[in-house]
């Protein structure tokens, strides 16, 4: 069921469910009192869009039959939006034909309110019934079934209707709002049951799979109906029309009473049961989930209706029925955007349009290839037809008319439509009016390639020659151009970092352009300028591109650049090329700086001469930098002049000189200014530029050279530096590449990233990295192999196919004979007597052969060709012992990347006797999508801005910032996104932080609910959730339900990356701690001495890290009376803090009072234990003290460990740190006008530890 939120409705108000008329109204008089206290000095920005927010009010509703009821609307929104939520309400959601009346008048579905007359503040609406038509009862009949199904997981498996997995409250018992009133805190104790599953302990090396989906105890699937069908007698004759009567209905209930329904003008309904509402909202994009039970199949005619008339050809021969995807995509993007109100309506449109447009995409690209869509040249063969169904132009990813034979055929034609969607995407975000890209969206599904694209109006009538009036159509032979183009293009080059150039077409004339010769321009019929084919949008990478005659920089040759690649598309990342422009950057603001100096100390004659820079210099190290600023004295204030100086208009020739020269050394394009551009044609086969330009294009190749080293020598470094420090964790295969992308390095580097790694001499402290690195290298190239292996297989063998593959890739079982179905031969028969097939329906059943050693030996020759990596395993037993990889672990990377969705249950991958997979385990198999994420901008500069307030320590302002910035997303977004659960997530902290630990467990709980229900059940960022909830949930004095969810979090832990990574350390202090607080010492110390010992490794034996592991684990032992080991960790402890923090730090004093304590309580031990055996049981003794942890004391310590430190201060303190924060705000501002911010002064998660709590106490 999809719910639009708009911003009135925060997430709490739109999603009411039952009798909370109160929530509304603390909600707007929070609102008003947010408005109030804004403070007056912030940007006009965001005063506008408290005001905006504000004017968001209360209605009444008054449904018949239930007591009049709040809600919470915004001006913006539509009438139609109200109905949408009463149909999402429990009491209300039996209803789906009526309209909604003010003072008698009825309201216009899509009227925005703020247009209606009369409608304001305390307005009473009412519902009232409308006459079914035959289309109202129809839709009645789906909106019943959807509501029968919203507590049936089956659509969520078979991954339709943006239905997706959550198992939350499996763990919390249902909504942890209300368990935390019925519990008493405190004495839970005495009920919890606390113990791990065996398989959750530290050092057990059983992974079960069937654990990653558990069901509720008493979970039955809630059927009432057995059938729900339109029934035979349909449709009315003539007399019963005269009736009223619409349609007939069959239905079989449970008890298997057969009963005849009529749905006439006057109506039915049912009611629906209660679940968390972010259990059930659609979300924006389709979610897979690889594993899935089995499901009986049980019969449902209006899904079945559903299957063959919205989802297949029919929807051509509808009038009516489809959308024109272009002019919607377009339209939206033409709204206008002056003020907030207007930028919220187009962004949301434009939200709205293109998760549409991605969902309608991955549909027809999974009919083109089942091969339920007829092509449109059905004669030509099967790997060159291309298709239209429903607006929307699919082709497939093979090299047609040898258009890319010369850049690499095949592998050039896979690797062009994601190289064309990161332009649309870069194009898009650039947002310059007047300039249109097509919808595209990239379909990965049973091993072929899809690229779906919106169609510009009237191309298909047009030759292609006539229609390209700018680019090439041939790379580059001719080349064409058009003034409106070149002005338009203009607009992006700065942004983009594009150089504006010329090229010669076949008559050696020169042309102007300000893109890839490949970019064409196609004005269509509507007018419109689209530019298509983007696929040279960023320039090329050297590294992987090798060129007769050309030498790259040392730094590349060193390790072994230039590479050959499958393809000559290869090109560097747009993260790259803003990296390499803001390094540049400041070395143009050292040197001019440098220079102002030399100037200042002109007397000495020597230092008239400017020192050569050569360009290779530039790129020697990423440290060089520093060292230059230590090296000279005074620097700092010599590169405030140069910032002054590159401000100024450059009228005193000395400083005209000084930013030459710097702009020489670094290579910008202009001689006055700082601006580095490239030219993306550099280097095309084909492309031919004017003698007078040679220069120019020396530069560039100079520019191009020193930015593919920049990445081998800045970026790889930095990026194992961060995993070393632990700034970046990634924890599979998904954030590893995210990793490597935020840093502008490409996957194919992986290879490069892997031995770097393994030079490195900390290489111990990075082994978790080198795996999940081993892991992504191993299972990207056997999805290379799985791709040409499927192209191979027709539908009636493909669940045996996979098995058989998955069992070559991940069984121990040597002999993989496959048996192939019983009807091949038949069908191998009827086949050939097909004329048009499918792409699917290959004859061959060469996919049958294969065994798991040529398995192997092709993967590791792959590894060798893509990645230049040699992995060293004839077999998945040797990668299993070599790296430690857990089987299960690579059956997840390999099923996400490939969309293969299996049977959940055991499998015994290490049987010699029989193999791990058989067909019945292939439930499905899912398309893998690419597309453009459009962005809500001012959300996001809203959250930008509360996280820069939190980081200063202004909570409160930063508290509402972010949830101004949650009301926008959800504005834009509607209640499920990725960018809503960060905001989530952050409001949750610091709700904890300010004292507020209900709240924060609400909002932490829809965290933790969105990022299952949007990432997926096992993605580390769900992970992270679940910790936090667990952290929230204990200082609610909801003990058990912490345990249950810390438990959940290390079996997805071990599942997802395995047991040794730094993050588990940080788990298992949590587990550790918790179960110390609950006097489960025996157990809490299994968990405690693992983290210790993951910490040690991974963070050094001196780290102060390692010094609170032994501390934690001294506590327990202590506990148990065990003083000698207790006193042995706090020592270690101690040892650190002396040598780290010196005698005199606070740390190092505690330490030594706690030793003090431990070594009396000993000695008291001792001499009662002498006392026993001296005088035998009737020696009259002291007792000795043994308490328990109070809850207070673990919870400061479960804080510490979380990075939440709540610092006491005075006002004075206050005032003083307020002042500071300001002053350098001010510095920052000025340094600010020109200089693109090298990174934030302290990065949020660092710094909300150190939250100065104090301003609330």
């Amino acid at each position: 069921m999809s719910m639009v939120f708009s911003p009135g409705h925060s997430a709490e108000a739109a999603m009411v469910n039952g009798d909370s008329a109160h929530e509304h109204t603390e909600e707007a008089e929070s609102k008003e009192e947010r408005n109030g206290e804004a403070d007056a000095g912030e940007d006009s920005n965001e005063q506008e869009v408290i005001v905006i927010q504000d004017t968001g009010f209360t209605v009444k509703i008054q449904a018949p039959g239930t007591d009049p009821f709040d809600l919470q609307v915004s001006p913006q929104e539509m009438v139609q939006e109200i109905h949408q939520v009463l149909m999402d309400r429990e009491d209300t959601c039996h209803r789906t034909c009526f309209s909604l009346q003010l003072d008698g008048n009825v309201l216009d579905n899509f009227a925005e309110l703020k247009s209606i007359e009369g409608l304001q503040e305390g307005s009473l609406l009412k519902v009232v019934e409308e006459p079914y038509t035959v289309r109202e009862a129809r839709i009645h009949v789906r909106h019943i079934r959807d509501l029968l199904k919203s507590l049936d997981p089956s659509d969520a498996y078979n991954g339709v209707d943006c239905n997706s997995l959550s198992f939350l409250s499996v763990f919390t018992d249902g909504d942890l709002g209300d368990s935390g009133k019925r519990k008493k805190k405190g004495n839970e104790l005495d009920q919890i049951d606390c113990t791990p599953p065996e398989h959750i302990l530290p050092g057990s090396k059983d992974r079960p799979l069937v654990p990653l989906q558990p069901q509720n105890k008493d979970w039955k699937p809630m059927q009432c109906l057995k059938v729900l069908t339109m029934s035979g007698w349909n449709p009315p004759p003539g007399n019963r029309k005269m009736h009223g009567d619409l349609m007939y209905l069959y239905i079989v209930t449970v008890e298997e009473r057969h009963i005849s329904l009529t749905a006439s003008t006057r109506g039915f309904y049912l009611n629906q049961v209660q679940r968390h509402p972010f259990e059930r909202i659609a979300t924006p994009f389709q979610v897979y989930s690889w594993t899935a039970p089995q499901v009986d199949h049980a019969m449902d005619c209006v899904r079945a209706e559903d299957a063959y008339t919205s989802r297949l050809g029919y929807e051509e021969h509808i009038p009516g029925q489809t959308r024109d995807w272009n002019e919607e995509l377009q339209t939206t993007r033409e709204l206008p955007r002056k003020n907030l109100p207007e930028r919220l309506l187009r962004e949301r449109a434009i939200f709205k349009v293109h998760s549409d447009f991605a969902a309608a995409a991955t549909r027809g690209a999974m009919a083109v290839i089942d091969g339920n869509v007829m092509a449109i040249n059905p004669g030509e063969e099967t790997r060159m037809q291309m298709f239209i169904w429903n607006n929307i132009f699919f082709s497939l990813g093979f090299d047609v008319r040898d258009h890319y034979r010369e850049l690499g055929g095949d592998a050039a034609a896979h690797a062009a439509p994601t190289n064309d969607l990161n332009g649309v995407r870069a194009y898009g975000a650039v947002d310059v009016e007047g300039l249109y890209t097509l919808g595209t969206v990239v379909v990965d599904y049973r091993g072929y390639r899809v690229t779906a694209q919106s169609i510009i109006p009237g191309i298909l009538e047009r030759e292609q020659e006539q229609s390209v009036i700018y680019g090439s159509i041939d790379f580059g032979k001719t080349v064409v151009s058009h003034n409106k183009y070149l002005e338009l293009l203009d607009n992006t080059s700065r942004p983009l970092k594009v150089q504006r150039h010329g090229v010669l077409n076949e008559k050696s004339e020169t042309v102007e352009l300000c893109s890839s010769v490949e970019c064409k321009g196609i004005i269509g019929n509507d007018g419109r300028h689209y530019i298509l084919d983007l696929l040279r949008t960023f320039p090329p990478d050297l590294n992987f591109l090798p060129v007769d005659g050309e030498e790259l920089p040392p730094e590349s040759q060193r390790q072994g650049f230039p590479r050959q690649h499958r393809h000559r598309l290869a090109c560097l990342r747009q993260e790259l090329i803003e990296a390499f422009v803001e390094h540049r950057y400041l070395l143009f603001m050292k040197m001019a700086a440098l220079q102002l100096m030399q100037q200042k100390a002109n007397k000495d004659a020597n230092t008239t001469d400017m020192p050569a820079i050569t360009e290779t210099s530039t790129e020697s190290s990423p440290l060089e930098g520093k060292e230059l600023e230590e090296s000279i004295p005074g620097l700092a204030q010599a590169k405030e002049l140069a910032e002054t100086l590159v401000a100024e208009d450059g009228s005193d020739p000395k400083s005209r000189e000084v930013v030459l020269n710097a702009c020489k050394a670094v290579g910008s394009i202009s001689n006055s200014s700082f601006d580095i551009r490239f030219n993306p044609d550099i280097f095309s086969p084909g492309v031919r530029f004017p003698e007078e330009s040679a220069d120019d294009i020396l530069k560039q190749k100079q520019l191009l050279k020193d930015t593919a080293a920049f990445l081998v020598s800045c970026q790889i470094p930095s990026l194992v530096k961060d995993c070393l420090d632990h700034s970046a964790l990634p924890m599979d295969g998904a954030t590893l590449t995210e990793a490597l992308h935020q840093r502008g390095i490409n996957v194919r580097y992986l290879g490069s990233v892997l031995d770097f790694v393994d030079k490195t001499p900390a290489k111990a402290q990075l082994e978790h990295f080198y795996r999940i690195g081993i892991s992504e290298l191993i299972t990207r190239c056997a999805k290379h192999i799985f791709k040409t292996y499927l192209q191979g297989v027709e539908l009636s063998a493909l669940s045996a196919a996979v098995s058989h593959f998955l069992n070559c890739f991940l069984s121990s079982f040597s002999d993989s004979v496959t048996h192939l179905p019983l009807d091949e031969l038949v069908s191998r028969r009827k086949s050939r007597k097909r004329r048009n097939r499918v792409p699917g329906s290959g004859d061959n059943t060469a996919w049958a052969s294969l065994t798991p050693s040529e398995l192997w030996k092709n993967i590791t020759s792959e590894a060798m060709s893509y990645y230049h990596f040699t992995l060293e395993c004839e077999s998945v037993d040797q990668v299993v012992e070599k790296y430690g990889l857990p089987k299960i672990t690579l059956l997840r990377e390999i099923a996400i990347k490939t969309g293969i969705q299996i049977l959940i249950k055991e499998y015994n991958f290490d049987s010699r006797h029989k193999p791990a997979f058989t067909e019945e385990d292939i439930l499905n198999i899912f398309p893998v999508v690419k597309h453009v994420n459009p962005k809500a901008s001012d959300a996001f500069h809203f959250f930008q801005s509360g996280q820069a307030k939190v980081q200063q320590g202004f909570l409160k302002e930063g508290c509402e910032l972010i949830n101004e910035a949650l009301n926008l997303f959800n504005n834009v977004y509607g209640a499920m996104h990725v960018e809503i659960c960060a905001c989530l997530r952050l409001l949750a902290r610091l709700n904890y932080i300010m004292g507020d630990h209900a709240e924060a467990l609400g909002n932490q709980q829809k965290a933790v609910l969105m990022s299952e229900r949007v990432l997926g059940i096992e993605h580390p960022n769900t992970i992270q959730e679940y910790m936090h909830l667990a952290l929230y949930c204990f200082a609610n004095g909801q003990l058990s339900t912490a345990l249950k969810l810390l438990y959940r979090a290390r079996y997805l832990m071990l599942l997802v990356c395995a047991e040794d990574h730094p993050e588990m350390a940080l788990l298992d202090s949590n587990i550790g701690l918790v179960l110390h607080g609950v006097m489960e010492y025996d157990l809490s110390l299994r968990f405690l001495e693992n983290a210790l010992t993951i910490n040690t490794k991974y963070h050094g034996p001196r780290s102060l890290k390692v010094a609170l592991s032994h501390h934690l684990v001294a506590r327990v032992y202590e506990s148990k009376a065990e003083f000698r080991s207790a006193l042995q960790h706090e020592k270690e402890g101690y040892t650190i803090y002396k040598n780290q923090m010196g005698e005199a730090h606070e740390k190092t004093k505690e330490s030594s009072e706690y030793l003090k304590y431990l070594t009396q309580q000993a000695v008291a031990l001792q001499r009662t234990m002498n006392e026993i055996y001296k005088n035998g049981s009737n020696a009259s003794i002291m007792p000795l003290k043994f308490t328990a942890p109070s809850m207070a004391s673990v919870l400061e310590q479960l804080n510490i460990i979380n990075g939440i430190i709540f610092i006491p201060l005075s006002q004075k303190d206050l005032e003083n740190l307020k002042a500071e924060v300001q002053r350098r705000q001010q510095l920052q501002e000025l340094g600010k006008s020109e200089e693109p911010v090298e990174e934030s002064p302290l990065e949020l998660e660092d710094k909300i530890p150190v939250d100065y709590a104090g301003e609330h106490q």
